[in-house]
């Protein structure tokens, strides 16, 4: 069981940080907007995914005496808006984001994440049109198969440090992982089937995670078709993310944002 420590990122995989390590110093940090170049290139070389969303705001934490980016919060489009009209009550699923990803690299101390999540919200609140946050927590293990864990589980502590409402888990699903632990994305599966614009880059991630190149004349359709039979990837059932928000108006009026009713939070541990 994982009690009291924080997740980072470096180069792709994944560490713990714990009090005993030191806590974090405000004062040696900022919190600014980062540009989509930039954070596209850090998302991408830290995450475990090497993946990065559809962003609409993203936010870094710079080192105060280097000027180093060490952190990004990225506020994205769900791949299906319709998310976000299902826990919120939004006139335009355009008032509302997902917090699609939380990298801070493997020095910034225990306690970070809070901090930085916090004030990132506040970005955020600040910006016309926005009422409603989602993120969501993955408790589901990933692993490599060698067996090394490349992506541990999380419950959502921070956010309920933030004080998110949690309300309840996302559809189950059925994940394929690659051997090395990464998830292969349905969005990019589709688009490579149906010839959609990011067609080629989404084959250029099936490559990377281990598929053989398409044949002269094959469809993409059944390219796809012929990648999955072969046995590269592995499946693995997933229960749902833990799903959270925060209503960006305050008082009452944030309180009847909510669609759903707010349900205790799950604990480190539970299933």
């Amino acid at each position: 069981m994982i009690v009291n420590v924080e997740q980072r990122w470096q180069g792709g995989g994944a560490r713990w940080v714990a009090p005993s390590g030191g806590v974090f110093e405000p004062s040696r940090y900022r919190v600014d907007e980062v540009g989509e170049r930039e954070a596209r290139a850090f998302v991408v070389t830290h995450h475990y995914s090497a993946s990065y969303p559809a962003a609409r705001y993203r936010v870094g934490l710079f080192e105060v005496s280097t000027g180093a980016l060490v952190g990004v919060c990225v506020f994205s489009v769900p791949m299906s808006q319709g998310v976000l009209t299902r826990y919120a009550d939004l006139g335009d699923a355009r008032e509302g984001v997902e917090l699609g990803r939380l990298v801070l690299l493997g020095d910034v101390a225990f306690n970070a994440e809070s901090w930085f999540v916090s004030r990132a919200l506040k970005q955020v609140r600040e910006a016309k049109g926005v009422r409603f946050v989602l993120s969501y927590s993955d408790p589901v293990e990933r692993r490599a198969a060698s067996g090394e864990v490349v992506k541990p589980g999380h419950v959502g502590t921070i956010y309920k440090a933030l004080n998110a409402r949690f309300m309840g888990r996302s559809s189950s699903r059925v994940l394929l992982l690659s051997s090395s632990g990464v998830c292969v994305s349905p969005r990019a599966l589709s688009k490579i089937r149906n010839g959609e614009v990011g067609a080629r880059y989404a084959e250029g991630q099936l490559r990377e995670a281990g598929a053989p190149p398409r044949e002269a004349g094959e469809g993409g359709a059944e390219y796809v078709a012929r990648v999955l039979g072969g046995g590269l990837f592995q499946r693995l059932a997933h229960p749902g993310n833990l799903a959270y928000g925060w209503a960006l108006e305050r008082g009452r009026k944030g309180e009847a944002l909510f669609n759903l009713p707010a349900l205790p939070y799950v604990r480190v541990g539970a299933p």
